[in-house]
């Protein structure tokens, strides 16, 4: 009988499940080209120029382009003036062949974030974040037009693994707008019992132990210990944090919240950083965008 130290973790691979949804994308964007001679449209807004916000952007623009979406983009300086950011965002509404406006988080300190996503047309907020497409994914019953990606990419990376939510304990670590609690209440919706840990939760490890999934997001680097793991739990790691690393070329290498080489030794799924979530979250907004063409190309 094999001993628990030769336990191993199944590895999920987002990498080539995003690969998988990214061509199952090109292939409905090729009918609805072939069908209407139209094409999904997505408007990425990026203000400043902030090195990983930048990195983000073009990765967006690259996977636009793989699968046949139209990518507007929109580069605005730092110092750019609220009124002229929300003029921007109202041409994007009104233009017929945009169907999806992300604009880049965070935004530059002198603009209202919150009066900014909320300007965006709710049939093409495809990152999920207009007030209204969060309180109908609060409320039992209601379908919101978009899930938020990152969310939405943690449910799919599960349920392509062959992972049931159903009756599960969930634990959310983390509780930010952009991840913790979009997915808790995306798990809440498909019956988990969900829990939610944050910096203010007293002994943490108790409620994390008990979890069949656990949903890291909490943006401290390998604050989850391979012993605080339940043997067998899936764990999706959202966490992405430089720590350094003297033997890269960089000077750093990116881990998770989730101390992974140890809790390989325990779990029964569990994704890698970087290579899980990320990839994703970019195949989820290219199918809010397909979503939201489809719901207009052809009316």
């Amino acid at each position: 009988m094999a001993s628990p130290s030769d336990h191993h973790a199944t590895v999920i691979d987002g990498k080539a499940i995003a690969q998988t949804i990214r061509s199952e994308i090109a292939s409905e964007v090729t009918i609805l080209s072939q069908k209407y001679s139209k094409v999904p449209g997505l408007a990425v807004v990026i203000v400043g120029c902030r090195k990983d916000s930048q990195s983000y952007v073009s990765m967006k623009r690259k996977a636009c382009a793989e699968v046949g979406i139209k990518s507007f983009d929109i580069d605005l300086p730092e110092d750019v003036p609220e009124v002229e950011l929300i003029a921007k965002v109202d041409e994007l509404n009104a233009n017929p062949e945009v169907h999806g406006i992300l604009v880049q988080l965070p935004l530059p300190k002198h603009i209202n974030e919150e009066k900014i996503l909320s300007q965006i047309s709710l049939e093409k907020d495809v990152d999920g974040f207009h007030p209204l497409n969060i309180g109908k994914l609060a409320m039992k019953g209601r379908d919101p037009l978009f899930l938020p990606c990152t969310p939405k990419g943690c449910l799919e990376l599960l349920s392509r693994s062959g992972i049931s939510i159903k009756g599960k304990k969930a634990v959310v670590v983390g509780r930010s707008n952009i991840v913790g609690l979009p997915v808790s209440l995306l798990l809440l919706k498909a019956d988990a019992t969900v829990t939610v840990v944050h910096s203010r939760t007293q002994d943490p490890e108790s409620f994390i132990r008990e979890a069949d999934i656990v949903i890291a997001a909490a943006g401290q680097a390998m604050m989850i210990k391979g012993s605080w793991i339940k043997p067998g739990a899936a764990v999706i790691d959202v966490g992405t944090n430089a720590v350094n690393d003297p033997s890269r070329k960089s000077g750093y290498r990116l881990v998770g919240d989730v101390d992974f080489q140890e809790a390989c030794k325990v779990a029964g799924w569990i994704t890698p950083v970087p290579g899980g979530v990320g990839p994703l979250t970019v195949a989820m907004l290219l199918q809010n965008t397909l979503e939201g063409a489809k719901r207009v190309i052809g009316q």
